[in-house]
């Protein structure tokens, strides 16, 4: 089974994220940055399927050079090989053109059985990549996987719902995108840190995918951010003694905040 994995680099939560002055993008060049981590799902899931049977997991991603941290980790997992897609113009492109990149890359890979996602990125969380891939790709798509498993020309997921659990099937090939409940991801290994090294990886721009620049980046995106604010430093909170009328001052805090 050949199994494709669209991986993101994003910005460390952890780290001081913030947009580029510029252009109100997001600044992916001057923050930590690394595999998103709801994407460690998807290559974790896919690396299960093919431990159990056989074939090979190739992972994509499309972003500026430091994204190549993003499939080193992947390759380092156990992905058998990388691809990179990178181009001045893609900066700046919203999830429209983000999923046309995708697919024409993962066209360019060949025929994959599956194509896997984690269900958002931890930056954007929109959760609708997956779903203009699949339609770009012509391929059903069962998303929100907190369970998958591939049976012949068939794979069959259980999506989690607030009320219900539903069994979804669909042929192969198919897109599937996973939530962080279907697995928990492994850390690299040294062995597999020391073999990631020697993983091909292949480095793409527009050109080589057939893209015309004027479909993806800033100029081409249906959204934009018009400006942004950064959040103001935490105040430090009132301090009030209780004095036999603490509960009180608490419900009058309450209700002046309007919580109540």
């Amino acid at each position: 089974m050949n199994i494709v994995v669209c991986v993101k680099y994003v910005p460390d939560a952890q780290s001081d994220r913030t947009f580029n002055e510029s252009d109100n993008t997001t600044d992916r060049v001057g923050v930590d940055g690394l595999l998103s981590e709801l994407d460690e799902y998807a290559v974790e899931e896919a690396l299960k399927l093919v431990e159990a049977g056989e074939g090979e997991v190739t992972v994509v991603t499309v972003g500026p050079d430091q994204a190549a941290d993003a499939l080193k980790k992947a390759l380092q997992m156990g992905a058998d090989k990388a691809v990179h897609v990178k181009d001045d113009a893609i900066h700046g492109s919203d999830a429209v053109a983000t999923s046309l990149v995708l697919a024409e890359a993962i066209k360019k890979t060949g025929t994959p059985d599956l194509v896997i996602t984690g269900m958002a990125s931890t930056d954007g969380t929109m959760s609708v990549v997956p779903a203009m891939l699949a339609e770009r790709l012509g391929l059903p798509q069962v998303t929100f996987a907190s369970e998958l498993s591939v049976d012949g020309s068939t794979v069959t997921i259980r999506r989690d719902g607030d009320a219900a659990s539903e069994t979804i099937v669909a042929t192969l090939p198919a897109l599937v995108s996973v939530t962080d409940q279907i697995n928990e991801p492994r850390y690299p290994s040294f062995k597999g840190i020391m073999a990631a090294k020697k993983k091909p990886v292949e480095e793409w721009a527009l050109a080589d995918l057939g893209i015309d620049a004027s479909q993806v980046g800033l100029d081409a995106a249906w959204t934009k951010v018009e400006s942004f604010t950064k959040r103001p430093p935490r105040e430090q909170g009132q301090i009030v003694t209780d004095d036999g009328d603490g509960g009180t001052k608490l419900a009058e805090f309450l209700a002046a905040q309007k919580f109540v």
